[in-house]
């Protein structure tokens, strides 16, 4: 255990050629699949915050139900989705992602992210001073410049929902391996790579790679409380 410890740490340090491509294509993937959650869930999130409509209930109920998805089941609805029998694989168009691939991959990422970023930004949204809002619109600010204002208010949160959404999908498994194959030097990522590297008895390999994602999941977790300590002082 030790030596493979110690084969982990040097492979770190000396920047071994798989290992980095490994990280580097995680990173890509999760950081593509986060820009697309935080495109589609912060305005959600605003949305639901701020407005009162008849079905807002159940919205909300479908967007908690999705922040507790079992990620298998995720990387199942994509790949039926994707797959060439499926509703969209069957389209054949190019802008459609095929099995297999890194963009499948973000597809089911962006879907585990979407709602733990909508749902935190909502509650972020709903925890400002309503007196806020209403002082904003008495000024005689527009519906977008009073949204502004109060997501400017919720910064903290909103940011927070981010990092949570990253923490989501960094550590995930299931759902990259059933639409993404593991494939080497094309979809093999932390999680899945540790798997297979654990399966084949390469502990240093594994052991480099796991520890590679506590430390991303440290400085996750760390930047977390940082901006829930900033919340706290203010």
């Amino acid at each position: 255990m030790w030596q493979s410890l110690v084969r982990a740490i040097y492979l770190i340090l000396t920047r071994d050629a798989a290992l980095m491509e490994i990280v580097a294509l995680s990173l890509r993937v999760t950081g593509t699949a986060l820009l697309c959650s935080t495109i589609l869930g912060i305005p959600l999130g605003v949305f639901l915050g701020l407005k009162r409509f008849i079905g807002r209930r159940m919205v909300i109920a479908l967007m908690y139900t999705g922040m507790g998805f079992p990620p298998v089941v995720v990387g199942l609805f994509v790949y039926m989705l994707l797959s060439r029998s499926g509703p969209l694989g069957r389209l054949g168009w190019p802008i459609i992602p095929s099995l297999f691939t890194p963009a499948a991959m973000v597809v089911a990422q962006t879907i585990i992210a979407f709602p733990m970023v909508a749902g935190f930004t909502m509650a972020a949204v709903m925890s400002v001073d309503p007196g806020l809002r209403q002082q904003v619109q008495a000024l005689g600010a527009t519906p977008w410049q009073t949204a502004l204002t109060i997501l400017l208010e919720a910064r903290i949160g909103v940011i927070t929902s981010i990092i949570a959404g990253f923490g989501s999908i960094i550590s995930e498994v299931g759902a990259v391996m059933m639409v993404g194959g593991n494939i080497e030097h094309s979809t093999r990522v932390l999680t899945t790579a540790i798997v297979l590297e654990t399966s084949k008895g390469d502990f240093s390999l594994a052991m480099a790679l796991g520890l590679i994602l506590l430390g991303l999941a440290f400085v996750t977790n760390l930047a977390m409380l940082r901006f829930q300590g900033r919340a706290l002082d203010r």
